[in-house]
């Protein structure tokens, strides 16, 4: 078995094809053999009959006694009413009858001899007739060899030569066209091999056939679409990542080099102060970054039914006091979802974070239970949990509104201040909600930015 899957799919079609075609053709073979053997042994029974006839007459006759002419392939006998030969061809002079099989009231009977009359390894078909002469029950017996299998030597070199010359050439046509298939494939592996993480803008040749190797071709173009996406964003990120920690350490480098200039202006608080802040920021950046790790690799630690309104509740009552914003929380029962408690809880954190880091005054944040769109019916069948979180601050441009949501995004409006996020918030506020198997978009808002979080909601029965 190791061996066979070794040898190329060429190759085992090549192989199978040639088998099937040799067995097909023997069997074949055997079946015109069969056929030109059954037609050969007809007409020499229909010879051997009609000799029997002529032969017939003449005992009736009375003219059967005269000397016997002999053909090389053909011999007779007369037997009389007691059993007794009265007329024979000359090899056969002096020899017992060559059949006696019972004619059970028949004219004509047929068999095969083999032995007796005739030499020991020979068979003969003999054809018996009865003739009455005088009016007594007499037997004429007509024989020959019988014909082999393969009738005869030409023939049977004939048909096995047109049957052999079949099986070369359907293996032939077999090994033609699983290579032609299989050329395509050859060729997008060998464009695959030349392929590295600098190339990824070529792509493989799509056949014109529109079959299976035409469907992998696209698909693999496609696959090497996404994956020139994916190394692209990858090394966007990484360069936008390196940019935004370089900042923070930037800053620590600068207030200790500051401090080691100028020792006797710097005092240890004040420099721990400092150096704090760009260690929180580092912090956070590192904090997302691990997030954003986990959720593209599907850690969660469980799917538990989560009351949205309580997560929302919590989060308000923790900023009472705690914010110089106003936070207005308006909420429904039963706002229900299956998902990650500790995950949709930082969603939740990072939608209303940033609100309050770019609000005027007052962050708005609401949550219910609406029914489906018809667009929604699919993926949301018992409805959508509707968190929407407000903020009155300057909004976001239409133009904008997706890349908010791409991590390290800066906008050049007022919304880019420096506001002390990590850039990270949004999208990974996004990703959640997309394992979750949700939605997150900004939508119009009379003033200030709207965000709107949708998530298939659980049944009413369902108890947190």
């Amino acid at each position: 078995m190791y061996t066979w899957r070794r040898i190329s799919i060429t190759k085992r079609i090549t192989l199978f094809a040639g088998v099937l075609a040799v067995l097909l053709s023997a069997l074949l073979t055997v079946t015109v053999m069969t056929a030109f053997h059954r037609y050969a042994t007809d007409s020499l029974q229909d010879e051997l009959t009609a000799a029997g006839g002529r032969l017939i007459s003449l005992v009736e006759r009375g003219e059967a006694f005269r000397p016997m002419v002999q053909r090389h392939d053909r011999v007779v006998q007369v037997v009389d009413a007691r059993g007794a030969v009265v007329a024979a061809s000359p090899s056969l002079q002096g020899k017992p009858v060559m059949a006696a099989f019972p004619m059970d009231g028949r004219k004509l009977s047929t068999s095969v001899v083999c032995g007796g009359a005739f030499l020991a390894d020979e068979c003969d078909l003999v054809v018996g007739q009865q003739a009455h002469p005088d009016g007594e029950p007499w037997i004429v017996y007509v024989a020959s060899p019988v014909i082999p299998f393969w009738v005869t030597p030409w023939l049977a070199a004939t048909v096995v030569g047109a049957a052999a010359v079949v099986a070369a050439a359907v293996t032939l046509l077999a090994h033609r066209i699983s290579t032609n298939s299989l050329r395509p494939v050859t060729r997008i592996q060998s464009e695959l091999d030349r392929m590295n993480d600098v190339t990824l803008d070529r792509r493989v040749p799509v056949p014109c056939s529109k079959d299976e190797i035409h469907d992998l071709a696209v698909t693999v173009n496609r696959t090497l679409s996404r994956l020139q996406a994916a190394m692209a964003q990858q090394r966007h990120f990484t360069s936008d990542a390196s940019h935004e920690l370089r900042t923070p350490i930037a800053a620590i480098q600068a207030e200790v080099e500051d401090a080691l200039h100028a020792p006797d202006e710097t005092t240890v608080p004040g420099l721990g102060t400092k150096v704090l802040n760009s260690v929180e920021r580092l912090r956070a950046i590192v904090d997302d970054l691990l997030i954003i790790a986990r959720l593209e690799a599907g850690r969660f630690v469980e799917r538990e039914p989560v009351d949205l309104s309580e997560l929302v509740a919590a989060e308000c009552r923790r900023r009472q006091g705690t914010s110089a914003k106003t936070v207005e929380c308006s909420l429904e029962r039963d706002v229900t979802v299956l998902g990650d408690r500790t995950e949709l809880s930082r969603l939740l954190v990072k939608l209303i974070d940033n609100a309050d880091r770019y609000a005027e005054s007052k962050v708005t944040v609401r949550a219910c239970r609406v029914p489906a769109t018809k667009q929604e019916s699919e993926s949301f069948p018992d409805g959508v949990a509707v968190v929407d979180v407000i903020d009155d601050g300057p909004g976001i441009d239409a133009s904008h509104r997706e890349l908010v949501f791409q991590r390290f995004a800066r906008l050049d409006t007022a919304r880019d201040r420096d506001a002390g996020g990590t850039g990270l918030g949004l999208a990974i506020a996004r990703q959640v909600a997309a394992v979750h198997g949700g939605t997150l978009h900004v939508t119009d808002a009379p003033r200030g930015a709207h965000f709107v979080l949708r998530l298939p909601a659980l049944p009413h029965d369902h108890t947190v």
